[in-house]
């Protein structure tokens, strides 16, 4: 491990009051982690910091794979956390950065065994009890944090700032969920149209993956907490004022607008 160790509370101090006051950071507060041992050491040290109930994980995709890994994970906090009914509005930071995804989000169903650091998708598939439509608010005070790597997004709670809930996806346990085409408009205009078969193993993958981290990590997982399993259509920028829909099988659709936090 690396010297940022050593900065890793420093750095998460300044991210965890950045968060908190509403500002901005132009400029990364320390030395960058270089890996991804080393950003997760400063997550840890910002979970510790930031305090209050983590509701969820969002799962993401590292393209191409740094270190052996294909995707990354962060925190979701219960306070930023919504249900998809009338449009709630996210906030987000205006001067650092901000990005609208269209997600499915998986619900565990149990508390997975600790000890346990292999799974297979059915597995993973069997710990999950709902899987609803949602749009993942990503934001962070560092405005390059999608410019230098995973590891810097690691950093920052993986980027993450806010989750929308929308409907249940009724009839997923018999579907290949995988062959529904997800739709993310903003202001009306779509920008990004695809499938879960264009990521890796699919959202049971993304279950799988977390689960498989969080046992080497030492994370406690629950039941009830939500996995937003990564972006369908991308990752599409947004600012205040902006209204994203985002539209799943042509059966659900969720929406949020965007505020400035």
């Amino acid at each position: 491990m690396t010297h940022i160790v050593e900065e890793a509370g420093t750095i998460a101090r300044a991210f965890v009051e950045a968060r908190r006051a509403g500002h901005a950071l132009p400029d990364y507060p320390g030395t960058m982690p270089a890996t991804l041992r080393d950003a997760y050491v400063v997550q840890d040290a910002a979970l510790t910091l930031a305090g209050g109930q983590v509701a969820g994980w969002k799962v993401g995709k590292i393209a191409p794979p740094v270190e052996g890994e294909e995707r990354l994970t962060g925190p979701i906090f219960a306070d930023q956390v919504v249900g998809g009914g009338d449009a709630p509005a996210m906030p987000v930071f205006a001067d650092g950065f901000a990005a609208a995804e269209a997600e499915f989000l998986l619900r565990l169903a149990a508390t997975p065994d600790p000890a346990k650091t292999a799974y297979t998708n059915a597995e993973a598939r069997a710990l999950v009890d709902a899987v609803h439509v949602g749009i993942e608010v990503a934001s962070s005070p560092f405005p390059g944090i999608n410019t230098h790597g995973p590891a810097v997004t690691v950093a920052d709670f993986g980027n993450n700032n806010g989750l929308v809930v929308g409907a249940a996806a009724e009839g997923w346990q018999e579907a290949d969920i995988d062959a529904w085409t997800v739709t993310l408009s903003i202001n009306g205009k779509a920008v990004g149209r695809a499938t879960t078969a264009t990521m890796l193993d699919g959202p049971f993958g993304a279950v799988r993956f977390l689960l498989e981290h969080a046992a080497r990590r030492g994370l406690a997982l629950a039941a009830g907490q939500w996995v937003s399993t990564g972006a369908v259509t991308g990752v599409h920028p947004v600012k205040p004022g902006d209204r994203v829909i985002a539209t799943f099988d042509d059966r659900w659709t969720v929406e949020c607008s965007i505020t400035a936090r």
